[in-house]
C-alpha cells in the first residue's frame, strides 16, 4: 500500500493519497513510517522530474498541494517534534515585491522534503525577517524577490542580521527571477537555486553540513 501511496502523489491524485494515507493509519502503520517510506521518496521523485524537465510547475504544484493534504491527515498522529525533521525554514518576499508563486512552491516543496516552513508572505521588512529569526529559530532564512528593484532589500537584510548577532546562527538563501549564483556571492549568502527543486536540494546540503560541522 505504501508504494501506492508514492504512485498516487507522484500522479498528484488527492483523494487516492488521502484515503490511502488514511488506511494505512487505520492499519496501524505509525505516522512516521507513511512519511517516511511512502510520502518523502514520492517527493523526491518529482523534483528529480522536475529538475530533468520531465514534469513543469502545475504538475509539481498538484503533488505539493496533495502532499499538504497528507501531512494535514498525518500530523495529528506525529509525535511531538516528531516532524519531518529537517529543521525550520523561514520564507518571505522581500519589501517592495507581491510576486509569492515561486516562493510558495518551494515552501510546499520543502515541507514535502520534511522542513518545517514558516511562510511570511509578501512585503516583508526586514525587521520582520529579523524577528521571524528570533522567534522562529530557524535553520535557514530564505528571501525572494521577482522585481530587480527590490533586490537591495535582500542586502539590508543581511546586514540587520548582522546586527541583531544572528547572522553566524541561521543560513540565508535567495532566489527569484532576477536572482543569479553571482548576485548571491557577491550578498555573502550561503545559499541560492535557480528553481525551486534545486532550492529544496541546496537547503538540504545546508542542513547537512551544519549537522556535521
Amino acid at each position: 500500500m505504501k508504494e501506492q501511496l508514492t504512485q498516487a502523489l507522484i500522479a498528484g491524485n488527492a483523494d487516492l493519497v488521502n484515503a490511502l494515507t488514511q488506511a494505512l493509519l487505520a492499519a496501524g502503520t505509525p505516522a512516521r513510517e507513511i512519511l517516511d517510506d511512502a510520502l518523502l521518496p514520492g517527493m523526491e521523485v518529482v523534483g528529480a522530474r522536475m529538475r530533468s524537465g520531465e514534469c513543469f510547475i502545475p504538475e509539481v504544484l498538484l503533488s505539493a498541494r496533495t502532499m499538504q493534504g497528507a501531512l494535514d491527515t498525518l500530523k495529528p498522529h506525529l509525535g511531538e517534534g516528531e516532524g519531518a525533521g529537517l529543521g525550520t525554514v523561514v520564507l518571505g518576499t522581500v519589501e517592495g515585491d507581491l510576486h509569492d508563486i515561486g516562493k510558495n512552491l518551494v515552501g510546499m516543496l520543502l515541507q514535502g522534503a520534511g522542513f518545517e516552513v514558516v511562510n511570511l508572505g509578501t512585503g516583508v521588512t526586514t525587521q520582520q525577517f529579523v524577528e521571524a529569526v528570533k522567534e522562529h529559530a530557524p535553520a535557514i532564512v530564505g528571501m525572494s524577490a521577482l522585481l530587480t528593484t527590490t533586490l537591495p532589500h535582500m542586502a539590508e537584510t543581511l546586514a540587520a542580521l548582522k546586527e541583531a548577532g544572528l547572522r553566524e546562527q541561521v543560513k540565508v538563501m535567495v532566489g527569484g527571477a532576477p536572482v543569479t549564483q553571482a548576485f548571491a556571492d557577491e550578498l555573502g549568502a550561503d545559499g541560492y537555486g535557480a528553481n525551486a527543486g534545486m532550492a529544496v536540494d541546496r537547503a538540504k546540503a545546508l542542513v547537512a553540513q551544519a549537522a556535521t560541522a
